[in-house]
C-alpha cells in the first residue's frame, strides 16, 4: 500500500493505510533547522523590510520566498538569514537559454551577494511529470549551476528543485519507496545532477493533505505526531508519525534512483488553522510544537541527523486559493499577531 502526498496546488489526496507553533525552542540564526516560508500572495501584508524585521526580531534565521522579489533581497542585506530563493515555474522555459541564466544570476545574486546569505536556488516548485514545464526544469538547473560557478558562487550556493511527494509511486512501507516508471524519466535525470552537484533535493511535506485525504485509514494522531508508540514497523525501523515515514519513503526512491549520497531538505511544511475538518488552531498548534521538537532527532532511517525544514509560512496569504485551508497556513496574522498563544523563537 502506498500514502501518496498531496500537491498542494492541485489538492491530490489519495493515501492508503498510513493513517506552532514553536513553544519553548530556541532558533538562533544558521545554527538551528529551522525556517519559514516567506508567501507573499496577499494584499494585507507588511512592507518587505518589516517582514525582514520580523524574522530577525523573532529570531528566525532561514527564509524561503518563491521569486527574486527585489525589495526582499534588499532587505535582507547584511541580517545573515540563510535564503532559498525560488524559481517561478513560469521562468524556466526563459532558463533554458544559457545567456537568460547568466542574466538571472548576475541580477538576482551576484548582485546582492555576499551581503545576502543565498543557501539554495529551488528551480522550479512541485513540477510534476505530465507539466509542459517539466522539460525545463532540468536545463534550467543546469544553466543557473553553471552561471553561478562561472561567478564564483558554485560552492557556496546549492541548485535544486522542490517538489512534492506525489513523485512517489511507492512510498509504503518507506524501506520501498520509489518513483516508478511515470515519474522516473523526469526525476531520475535530477537526482544524478544533485548527487554529482551536492545538493539536496528539496521537498514539500504535508502529513495534513494525507490525513483530510483518507481520515479512515490515516489517524490524526499519526499526522500529529502525538501516537503513542510505534504505529507499524519496517523491518528494524519503527515509525510513530507520517512525517518520518514521507521523509524516509523519499530517501529510499533517492537511493533506488542513484542518490544514495543526496540529502532532503524540508522546504514546506505546514498545517492549517482553519477552512476544514482537522484545520483548527489546535491541531496546528499542536502539530508545529511537535514538528520543532522533533526535526533534530532525525527519522528512522537517518537517525541523529538534524533535518532543516521551513514552515509554511510566516502569513495568512488571503488571495490564495481555491481551498479556503490555503488562506490559514500563516504562523502569524498579517497584522504581525501570533496565531498560536505560548511561542518562542529565541
Amino acid at each position: 500500500m502506498d500514502f501518496l502526498s498531496v500537491n498542494r496546488t492541485l489538492m491530490i489526496a489519495t493515501y492508503l493505510f498510513l493513517g506552532f507553533f514553536i513553544a519553548n525552542h530556541t532558533i538562533t540564526g544558521a545554527t538551528k533547522p529551522i525556517g519559514v516560508c516567506n508567501g507573499r500572495i496577499a494584499d494585507n501584508l507588511p512592507s518587505e523590510q518589516d517582514v525582514t524585521s520580523f524574522y530577525t526580531s523573532n529570531g528566525i534565521g532561514k527564509m524561503r520566498i518563491y521569486d527574486p522579489n527585489q525589495a526582499t533581497l534588499q532587505a535582507l542585506r547584511g541580517t545573515n538569514i540563510e535564503l532559498i530563493l525560488g524559481v517561478p515555474n513560469g521562468d524556466l522555459q526563459s532558463l533554458t537559454t544559457p545567456s537568460t541564466a547568466n542574466d538571472w544570476v548576475q541580477n538576482n545574486l551576484v548582485a546582492f551577494s555576499p551581503a545576502v546569505n543565498f543557501r539554495y536556488i529551488a528551480v522550479g516548485n512541485e513540477v510534476e511529470p505530465s507539466d509542459p514545464a517539466s522539460q525545463y526544469v532540468l536545463p534550467a538547473m543546469q544553466n543557473i549551476y553553471n552561471a553561478l560557478a562561472s561567478a564564483n558562487l558554485g560552492v557556496e550556493i546549492k541548485v535544486s528543485t522542490s517538489v512534492s511527494a506525489s513523485l512517489l509511486a511507492q512510498s509504503y512501507p518507506p524501506s520501498a519507496g520509489s518513483f516508478g516508471a511515470t515519474s522516473s524519466t523526469y526525476i531520475t535525470p535530477i537526482v544524478s545532477f544533485l548527487a554529482t552537484t551536492g545538493a539536496p533535493l528539496l521537498v514539500n511535506v504535508y502529513p495534513y493533505f494525507a490525513y483530510i485525504g483518507d481520515p479512515q485509514n490515516i489517524h490524526l494522531d499519526f499526522a500529529l505526531f502525538t501516537a503513542q508508540g510505534t504505529v507499524f514497523q519496517d523491518g528494524a525501523l519503527a515509525y510513530q508519525n507520517l512525517f518520518d515515514a514521507i521523509v524516509d519513503a523519499f530517501y529510499s526512491a533517492l537511493e533506488a534512483a542513484g542518490g544514495a549520497n543526496v540529502e532532503i531538505v524540508v522546504s514546506e511544511t505546514g498545517w492549517p488553522s482553519t477552512g476544514e475538518a482537522a484545520a483548527t488552531v489546535d491541531n496546528a498548534s499542536t502539530y508545529y510544537k511537535n514538528l520543532i521538537n522533533h526535526v533534530n532527532d532525525g527519522t528512522p532511517k537517518k537517525p541523529g541527523k538534524a533535518m532543516e525544514t521551513y514552515l509554511f509560512a510566516m502569513f495568512d496569504e488571503d488571495q490564495k486559493g481555491p481551498a479556503e485551508t490555503e488562506r490559514h497556513f500563516g504562523l502569524f496574522s498579517p497584522d504581525k499577531q501570533p496565531k498560536y498563544n505560548n511561542i518562542s523563537f529565541s
